[in-house]
């Protein structure tokens, strides 16, 4: 077998007749003609490729068509849950297709085996009688067949109401393990270890396994309650043909996570003294002889107690995830050849065992600690030049929701290495463990994250609310009519500037008094408040009549270390304004403190570090080229293409130019090359919140030598290599839903994070990865009338004098809901 790195959105299944693993080119034409019972997902799909590299016809008994097109000669469509149906359809099929005869069934999919037997015993084929089968996939009726036949079982009861719970507890001791009577890979497994979590348990259990994905597999809902069994946990893999054993191998769990027994890991071969892997061996043949066991691959569990190994469970198809790489590599024996061997009833003969393995082998699951999303996914691609790697397998995209439990099972993935010895294998996987990291952002009452939907490109991002709160949620306060809103006198805080004035300030006037225009023109009464005129505009505000301020201002006495200042002044008059208040004026303009507040909440930004003097240390695991900016500007100011970086000369360079002769503190981060995403946001609280349609700045027409970034020439300068270089898309084209909707979750948090209000823009970077990174909220972003904010809302339906009014209307609200001042009250998160 080749090593196998296989990352979710970027392994696509192969086109019909290649194979990224194993060559079409048949080893033997073993001319035999199999059913097989359930595709399984799609991690399944080296099953399908390794028996058509046996030169078998596959014929497929499965719900629907699916990803298993390409490898299927043929599909029997029928739900594998309804066993008379599919039994039906399976006859049908045999009936109207006399040519085809089927050699044998099989499935690799546990909530399956019932249906095979079935099968098998209707078309007189290998197999494992049902009667048997159902003995053994019923966990209660396993247990009781172990009692009745002298093997070791824990003490148990049936638990199929709250009565039945007392029974219990007058036979059983804590702690103990509450499970559905059927299920597979661990689902609503629970340890409890007292009165209370055990009833909670039940109620939890009985209520959400029906809506597992396999529920519908399962012939009852009944749990069954044992006796907690404390040791190490094993799987012996046998390989069993006419009541012989042909080969069985041993491997060794890692500790699970409790109290639901979540796997976290696993080697091979096992590393238990002889005398117990011998012990666990004879365990597992008496119990397969005493079952009638006779023909079949299967996958043992066990554990070894103190009072010597007791069976778990027994699967009666081949085990998942990693065991069938894990005994194709250790031993050079493949499962899934020798599955298919004995359903089609071609002998085996017994397989030497060599006293040492290929290799040692090791694996280790990659586990999210909460529920959430995945925000970040980054695998080193030098990690496939470590031969010791010998499968990589992560099944989630960035975007994705991972549920563990009690929420859900999701699975990201898992690693498997190799070494010369058991201790040369550890010491591997923690090196190749270096090249991979990833992140999921926890669901939280108080996060944006996994909480919005997104009808289309061109539709607003909403917060998705409860039923029961959206149902019952009453308007706080009447909205005021438009024609009454028009009625009321509103000031305009921005800034005048003469004819000689520089593009930034001319920029900044132009937006005060396009509004003043388009406020004008729908009947508002409007005055303009110059804040480069600080003692006049003083004077008139306290004077005048004003009810509302629009506040686009951005200066006072031409610094924008000022622009919080002015809401200051109106909170001090009293006077109600529109956007964010000055907490967080002032906060977003101090990037170093947004990054602290960012990195404190587990928003993804750049590797970052500040400095204030040329004497202040620097972090010495930065990863060149980096972006050194001033920590306390707008408007680019500072920023040039020089201000990335690829070596410690120009690093010294550009934070000289910073510290020394802009005279500010310099933000240093680790550059993204990626696009850019303006994510434009309404609203302040969970009713109003909205995020508008994206914009996405595309960097790939930039010409040699032009860092993908924004600085002030490409903004004021008129430099038309940006005009020309970077493609805007208002929406974005060609990205999936999921980054989407991840992208606006990740704004809105920090928008909330940060207790903006009315408006805002954030500027998100996505790596070629589809990694999102946070680079900075602008809490008063300019709203010219081409500007992007303006721009995106458009595309909801809104002219800019129906946008302009729609930000009065929310600051209205905010002021009637809320008593006086209570803006000024930091955010809960």
């Amino acid at each position: 077998m080749e090593k196998k790195v296989s990352i979710a959105g970027q392994d696509d299944p192969p086109p019909p007749g290649i194979d990224p693993i194993f060559s079409y080119s048949k080893e033997a034409n073993f001319n035999k003609t199999i059913l097989l019972i359930h595709t399984g997902w799609i991690k399944k799909r080296f099953i399908f490729q390794r028996l058509k590299k046996m030169g078998l016809k596959i014929f497929v008994l499965n719900k629907e068509k699916n990803w298993a097109q390409n490898y299927v000669d043929g599909w029997i469509l029928s739900d594998p849950t309804d066993y008379p149906t599919s039994l039906e359809k399976v006859k049908q099929f045999l009936n109207e297709n006399p040519d085809v005869k089927f050699d044998g069934v099989l499935t690799f999919w546990e909530d399956s085996v019932l249906l095979v037997s079935q099968i098998a015993e209707m078309l007189n084929l290998p197999g494992i009688p049902y009667e048997i089968a159902k003995n053994v996939r019923n966990k209660f009726l396993f247990r009781k067949f172990c009692i009745q036949n002298g093997i070791k079982a824990p003490n148990h009861e049936i638990i199929k109401s709250d009565e039945d719970i007392e029974r219990a507890l007058n036979k059983l001791t804590f702690p103990m393990i509450i499970k559905p009577v059927y299920g597979s890979a661990s689902a609503f497994v629970m340890k409890v270890e007292n009165e209370n979590e055990l009833k909670g348990s039940y109620h939890f259990i009985k209520e959400t396994a029906v809506s597992h994905p396999d529920a519908a597999e399962w012939d009852t809902n009944d749990l069954i309650l044992e006796e907690y069994i404390d040791g190490d946990e094993v799987d012996v893999d046998i390989v069993l043909q006419h009541g012989k054993i042909k080969f069985h191998s041993i491997t060794d769990n890692n500790k699970t996570r409790e109290p639901f027994f979540v796997e976290t890991g696993q080697s091979i071969p096992s590393n238990l003294p002889t005398s117990v892997k011998q012990s666990l061996f004879d365990l597992a043949e008496e119990t397969l002889e005493k079952l009638g066991i006779l023909n079949g691959v299967i996958h043992f569990e066990a554990k070894v107690s103190k009072k010597g190994p007791v069976p778990i469970e027994i699967n009666l198809r081949m085990g998942g995830d990693e065991v069938y790489s894990f005994i194709k590599k250790a031993w050079n024996v493949d499962l899934v050849e020798m599955a298919a061997k004995i359903a089609c009833g071609m002998f085996i003969t017994k397989i030497a065992k060599r006293e040492n393995p290929y290799m040692y082998l090791v694996g280790q699951y990659f586990l999210a600690e909460h529920s959430g999303v995945l925000v970040k996914r980054d695998i080193d691609a030098e990690i496939k030049k470590h031969k010791f790697v010998e499968e990589v397998c992560f099944f989630k995209n960035i975007g994705d929701e991972i549920k563990v439990p009690p929420e859900g099972y999701d699975s990201l993935g898992w690693i498997t290495v190799s070494g010369s010895s058991p201790r040369e294998a550890a010491d591997n996987l923690k090196t190749a463990l270096e090249s991979i990291s990833y992140e999921v952002a926890k669901f939280s009452p108080m996060s944006s994250i996994g909480q919005t939907s997104r009808k289309n490109a061109l539709s607003f991002s909403l917060l998705r609310k409860h039923s029961s709160l959206s149902g019952g949620k009453i308007e706080k306060l009447r909205r005021t009519s438009i024609e009454h809103q028009r009625n009321l006198n509103i000031g305009i805080a921005c800034n005048l500037y003469g004819e000689n004035a520089g593009p930034v300030e001319i920029e900044l006037m132009s937006v005060g008094k396009i509004i003043e225009e388009t406020l004008r023109e729908r009947g508002y009464k409007v005055m303009f408040f110059d804040f480069n005129n600080l003692q006049k505009t003083f004077v008139d505000l306290k004077t005048s009549n004003v009810d509302l301020i629009f506040n686009v201002c951005e200066r006072i006495n031409e610094s924008s270390l000022l622009e919080p200042h002015v809401t200051s002044i109106l909170d001090s008059l009293q006077i109600p304004y529109t956007g964010s208040n000055p907490f967080t004026l002032g906060l977003c303009i101090d990037k170093i403190r947004v990054k602290k507040l960012l990195s404190f909440h587990n928003i993804p930004t750049p590797k970052w570090d500040y400095m204030y003097s040329m004497d202040d240390d620097l972090r010495d695991d930065f990863k060149y080229p980096l972006i050194v900016k001033p920590a306390n500007t707008d408007n680019s100011i500072g920023i040039t293409n020089d201000s990335v970086v690829t070596n410690k000369q120009d690093l010294e360079r550009q934070l000289k130019k910073i510290i020394l002769d802009i005279g500010r503190p310099a933000l240093i981060e680790e550059y993204i090359e990626g696009d850019e995403y303006d994510v434009s946001i309404l609203g302040s609280e969970e009713d109003d919140l909205r995020v508008l349609p994206l914009s996405r700045s595309i960097f790939d027409k930039m010409p040699d030598g032009y860092w993908h970034i924004y600085p002030f020439e490409s903004k004021f300068a008129k430099d038309p290599t940006y005009k020309n270089g970077i493609t805007v898309q208002r929406p974005p084209k060609n990205i999936s839903v999921k980054l989407a909707n991840l992208v606006s979750e990740i704004a809105l948090d920090t928008y909330n994070i940060l207790d903006c209000h009315d408006y805002g823009r954030v500027e998100i970077r996505v790596d070629k990865n589809n990694n999102p990174y946070v680079l900075e909220l602008n809490p008063n972003p300019s709203i010219y009338i081409t500007d992007c904010v303006p721009q995106v809302a458009k595309l909801v339906g809104m002219n800019y004098g129906d946008f302009l009014e729609e930000i009065i209307r929310m600051a209205i609200k905010r002021y009637k809901t809320h008593p006086p001042y209570f803006h000024l009250q930091p955010s809960v998160l």
